[in-house]
Formats: structure tokens, sequence, C-alpha cells
């Protein structure tokens, strides 16, 4: 399929190489429209070996074939990787200033865009207003990384690794293959649903520095979340995790199993789907220390140093999932969406633990994450087996970018919806 590949002027430029490698290697092809300031980073001559085409910035390259409106209008997918702060900000008011904005205009079908730029550029409310804009247009927005940056810094901003980005416009690709209309984005399939998406490990307090917590980072529910709002629907995320907020979504931040709890049954009153992704811990200190809790440094009876522990009694916290499905009771609405965090044991697989989760919850889908030390928890990919309720049958995705499994969890939601 035919694809432009934009990029913008910034260092994150020489991943679009690998990115281009891999939609050739994939079959597609690619036209490549950088910026004049991309080619300060990446030369022309790297885009034109890789494309196997003769690269152009401006509309006044071979006028007579009109490129400014003809590569826009022939396209399958635009997929601009790196999208700078400038070039959002371009997209967002409608700029046509160099060829690669003016495809913009005129391309009529999916358009991806991969932001990466200084944290500090990133969080600036400008850059987020203008992500709102372009997503709320039907711009598939890839929240940047968390990461290094130029330099010693570090933070969210950092260009997603090219693999998931191809991932990301594979899954586009397939969706235009699929369409009856190929030469449009396809319309919303979440268009006036309302979801509700929890995410992160909830954090019990122990005393005023310690706290009970679990590795969870957050990341698969902020991309279930970024997939929902890009599918159409309204989303409410209720998470834990520090993640930058998704563009167009409302975030309600949590912190322990309780206030996630009642957060969650709140929004989901009049909600149409309730993901149930976070890491809710199953149990919470009895009492909490007003204060420090602190390390003995006397000595016993026999004189001997105390080296002795406190004991921390824990008490049980509510199943919120359990808790949504019994409030719903013989409703059809809302579909409910469980999430379980298995390792395989001597007792069974991870698929039998799944299972026995799935009949015990009731939910309408269960999504069995493998996981385990360097696995899943804090990383970008994952693997999961997503059960249904009243049938025996299982799909199995990845390992696989998050924002993949989001988007095959989600259509297994609007298989039910």
């Amino acid at each position: 399929m035919r694809v432009v590949l934009g990029v913008a002027g910034g260092i994150a430029a020489y991943k679009a190489c690998t990115l281009l490698r891999l939609l050739t290697e994939g079959g597609h092809d690619v036209t490549v429209v950088p910026t004049a300031s991309a080619l300060h980073f990446v030369g022309e001559a790297t885009w034109s070996a890789l494309s196997g085409k003769k690269v152009h910035t401006d509309v006044w390259s071979d006028i007579t074939e009109v490129p400014h409106v003809r590569i826009g209008q022939q396209a399958d997918l635009v997929v601009v990787a790196p999208a700078t702060a400038d070039l959002l900000a371009r997209a967002a008011t409608g700029q046509a200033d160099d060829l690669l904005t003016t495809v913009l205009l005129t391309a009529r079908c999916p358009v991806v865009m991969a932001p990466a730029m200084h944290t500090e550029m990133w969080d600036h409310p400008a850059t987020q207003a203008n992500v709102a804009t372009l997503s709320e247009r039907g711009v598939h927005v890839v929240p940047p990384a968390s990461g290094r940056l130029t330099g010693s810094d570090t933070g969210p901003g950092r260009l997603p690794e090219p693999e998931e980005l191809y991932a990301v416009c594979e899954r586009e690709l397939a969706s235009v293959a699929g369409s009856a209309t190929p030469r449009q984005a396809p319309r919303g399939d979440l268009t006036g649903r309302r979801v509700v998406v929890s995410a992160g490990g909830t954090r019990e307090p122990l005393d005023p520095v310690r706290f009970l917590g679990n590795r969870s980072s957050g990341k698969q529910g902020h991309a279930l979340a970024e997939a929902a709002a890009r599918r159409g629907a309204s989303v409410v995320l209720v998470s834990s995790s520090s993640l930058p907020a998704p563009a167009g979504v409302e975030v309600v931040p949590v912190e322990t199993a309780l206030e996630l709890g009642d957060a969650v049954t709140a929004a989901a009153r009049d909600a149409d789907v309730v993901v149930m992704a976070a890491a809710v811990a199953d149990f919470r200190p009895a009492v909490y220390a007003g204060h420090k809790i602190k390390k003995s440094h006397g000595t016993g009876p026999d004189g001997a140093e105390d080296d002795s522990a406190p004991v921390v009694e824990l008490v049980r916290n509510p199943d919120v999932l359990a808790g949504l499905v019994a409030a719903r009771g013989d409703a059809r609405s809302p579909v409910i969406v469980g999430f379980a965090a298995e390792t395989g044991d001597e007792s069974g697989s991870v698929l039998d633990h799944g299972r026995a989760k799935l009949a015990r919850k009731g939910c309408d889908l269960l999504v069995v994450n493998e996981v385990g030390t360097g696995v899943t928890f804090g990383q970008d990919s994952s693997t999961v087996h997503i059960l249904r309720r009243g049938s025996s049958g299982v799909t199995d995705v990845g390992p696989a970018p998050k924002s993949v499994v989001a988007d095959a969890v989600w259509d297994a939601v609007i298989a039910l919806l």
C-alpha cells in the first residue's frame, strides 16, 4: 500500500530510517516527505537510498506533477515520525508552508503522528492543545515514550521505538484494506460510547513514608484509554500512574484501592464499557501510623541489641471488579472487562488460572497477562490471552506493543457491543 512518511526536524529523525526500512520490507510503497529542518539531521541521500525515490521538501519540485496535492490524495496512510512541537502546531492550525503540511491537508486517509520533543515542550499547554485538536479531527497521535532525551535529559518526549510505530501503521493499513472506501479514514467504531478505564498499581500507605504496592506502571491502561479516545469514545481514565494523560481523556487521579473503587464505581454509572486494567492491591495495612515507624535501637532483656521488626496486620480490600459485576446484575450494560496478571505454577498454567478467575468474577471479558521479572510490568510490550465468558475460545496477542494489545481488547469489546 502507499505510505507517506513525514519526518520533522528533530534528533529522533534517525529512528525514522528504521521505520522506513520496516515499511518497505513489509511490501509498502513509501514516499518520504521531510521538512527542510529534518535534512539537518538525516540527509536527502539517505532517504532517497532507503526509499528508492527522489526526496523533496518544497512544493516547487516536479511542479507539473502537482506533488502538494497528489501525494496526499493517493496515500493509504500518512505517518509523521518524529512530529515536533512546531509540526504539531502547524498541522493543528492548518498551515501549508511546505510539502509535508500540504500533504497533511490533502490526505483523506488515516494519519498517524508520533510526537518527539523535550519534556517541557511536550507538557506545555500549547502543545497539549494542539494534540487534542488533532486527535479530535481523527489523527492517531501515538503518545511519546519516557526515557533518555537529547543530552542528559530524561522524561516523557522520547519517540517510541520504530517497531512499535510500525505495528501501529500496520493496524491502520489493515483497517483501510478492509474498508469499502479505502481513501477515507474509517469512522470511529466507539463513537458515542462512554468508557471507563482504570490504570496503574495502587499504593496502600503504611506510614507517611512507606506503602505497600506492586510493579504496575499503568502503561497498558493508558494505552487502552488512548486507543478508545482515538476510536471515538468519551473516556474517563481512573489512574494511579504518573504517566502523561492521553490527549482528549478525562483523568481522575487516585492512589489507594479504596479511592480507585469509589472513582470507578461513580464513573461506571452511565458507562457503556468498564475496563479494569489497574493492578488493585488485594490487601492494605489494618492500621496507618501517623508517624514514620522507627527501627528499634534499644536492647532486649539479655542486653543484646533488639533486632526485631514490627508486624504489619493486613485487611482485605474490596474486590472492585466483582463489585461492578454484582452492581450490574442481569443488565447487559456496561460491558465489563477484567485483567488478570498470572505467572502459572505447579497448580496450573496461566490460562488455567485465567479461566478460573473468569468463572469466579463473572465479567464479560478477561485479559490474562503473562507477567514476571522484566515481563509486562513497566515494559512497552506484553503477551495476553483474551477470554470471553461463555466461550472456550481464546484470542492470543503478542508479544506485541501495548498499543496493539489495547486495540485487540477494544476489537473484542466491540464484538460484544
